[in-house]
């Protein structure tokens, strides 16, 4: 099989989909890999590195695409890359279809098959491709957000970690998934008064074990998570429904009774984000103000440490395109169902039953 890995062109994305190591395991399993040229520099990965282990550097990503049969990349396409492609290709990365009904669209167009690395479960049910970088965002939520909080950037001037005598910011994270948990991490580590929400009880038993109540932990309702957002400094929306839009959590009206100069950090904007404030944002322009809280919707933060997000996705990814190359499409569906549930656009159909029925709301939303 030819594998092609293009360099992403997403607002300051410099995360690569296959480093060296990974293109000398598919080039020793018999396999031909295109690199786009530059695809991987930023993250310390030149073109020589991987021509070393056999793959070939490509100058455009218009060559890469026409002769690949499997694409193996990090964010979804953009606008300019829907045209390279060509029916019966394997597109292998984080789509997040289900907020972005043109783009589904465009792939259904080009008769591609897109297996999103965000819906991929292991035999446990876990996301070991969204994982990854789902620990990266929440761990990076913290740090942003106490960014936003400075004054400079249009929030209330609040320490994350207060200092002696004076106490420290209220932080409010909704979900205890992968991202709520190591947000949660990170803020009670700056010295925050952190409070986690999450509709069940497991992942916040397992917190109050571990924390010994440094982390307050309540099982979310509608009045109780009123009250939390309201009373935040800083919220952090971690609510996740694998390869579903994000439920709307944050109301227009909750949002105006949070306290002028706070911050909502929308981890959840890849998937349509938890409040109706939220809109993406890129790493140029990061933040905007709506009623006078600062929004922070960058929908791919891990890029911000692309280098560490790199190794972390590519460590997960690679056994999957091993599979995926060496079986080809139908064989490797069959064989792992777990990658099977990541086929979300097959020849021209939506083949995932949730995606459907999100992109069918919106389509007859936008009609009427």
């Amino acid at each position: 099989m030819i594998i092609g890995c293009p360099r992403e062109i997403k607002n300051h994305e410099y995360r690569v989909g296959l480093i060296p190591a990974g293109a000398q395991a598919l080039v020793q399993a018999g396999h031909t890999v295109l690199v786009e040229t530059q695809a991987g520099a930023r993250v310390g990965y030149s073109d020589a590195s991987y021509q070393v282990v056999g793959a070939s550097i490509v100058d455009s990503a218009a060559e890469l695409y026409r002769r690949a049969d499997l694409v193996i990349k990090v964010k979804e396409l953009q606008d300019t890359e829907f045209r390279l492609l060509h029916a019966g290709q394997i597109l292998f990365g984080y789509h997040h279809f289900a907020p972005a009904p043109g783009l589904a669209q465009a792939m259904l167009n080009a008769g591609v098959s897109c297996i999103a690395y965000e819906m991929v479960t292991d035999a446990l049910g876990h996301l070991p491709l969204l994982t990854p970088m789902s620990q990266i965002a929440g761990r990076l939520a913290p740090q942003v957000g106490a960014w936003a909080l400075q004054m400079a950037n249009g929030g209330s001037g609040v320490l994350l970690g207060g200092v002696p005598g004076v106490a420290p910011a209220k932080v409010t994270v909704i979900g205890a998934g992968n991202v709520g948990i190591h947000a949660a991490q990170i803020a009670v580590g700056m010295g925050a008064d952190v409070t986690i929400l999450n509709d069940t009880t497991p992942p916040l038993e397992a917190l109050d074990r571990i924390y010994q109540g440094r982390i307050k932990t309540v099982v979310s309702n509608a009045m109780l998570l009123a009250r939390h957002v309201a009373e935040a400094d800083l919220v952090i929306g971690a609510a996740l429904v694998p390869g579903r839009l994000a439920p709307k959590l944050i109301s227009r009206e909750l949002l105006g009774e949070m306290r002028p100069g706070s911050v909502l950090v929308d981890v959840s904007i890849d998937q349509g984000g938890t409040a109706e404030t939220s809109r993406p944002t890129s790493h140029d322009d990061p933040v905007y103000i709506v009623d006078g809280v600062v929004h922070y919707c960058v929908s791919n933060m891990p890029a911000a440490v692309s280098r560490t997000a790199t190794l972390a996705l590519t460590q997960a990814t690679l056994p999957y395109a091993l599979m995926l190359a060496n079986l080809g499409l139908a064989n490797a569906l069959v064989k792992d169902v777990g990658l099977g549930r990541g086929l979300q656009i097959h020849a021209g159909e939506i083949t995932d039953a949730g995606l459907a029925h999100d992109i069918g709301d919106q389509t007859a939303a936008l009609s009427k």
